[in-house]
């Protein structure tokens, strides 16, 4: 149970590092036509690509000890369900974005659910 919360946060923390490097080196011009990226768009997106780098390094730190890490993870899961809520405020809001956005939006709100995954392995790991 241990080994495969490692995998699958190990396979997850992969999605942000991806977007954190596109966003660091492309900034918005990776989503936006070049006419449509201002300067004050353009270092925002840079910002919260670097934002996403650093939610990369925290998920790497919490894996080799994932259960000793309920704390961590459940700050990176509230810090991801805020971001989620967002999405879906302006999918309901403005409209939806793209389908990679649309499909971080369910991973983020449903973020949770490898909390209560690293409960059940904190837990096994108590009684052992």
């Amino acid at each position: 149970m241990k080994r495969g919360l490692q995998i699958v946060l190990g396979v997850v923390s992969l999605i942000p590092l991806a977007f954190a490097v596109l966003g660091l080196v492309f900034g918005a011009g990776y989503l936006l036509e070049p006419e449509a990226v201002t300067p004050a768009i353009d270092n925002q997106f840079r910002y919260l690509s670097g934002v996403y780098f650093l939610v990369t390094l925290l998920l790497w730190s919490a894996i080799p000890n994932v259960e000793q890490q309920g704390k961590l993870l459940g700050l990176i899961c509230l810090a991801l369900v805020i971001g989620g809520l967002g999405r879906l405020y302006s999918h309901l809001t403005i409209g939806p974005g793209d389908p990679g956005q649309f499909i971080g939006m369910f991973i983020e709100l449903g973020s949770p659910l490898l909390l209560l995954w690293q409960r059940a392995v904190a837990k096994g790991a108590a009684i052992s």
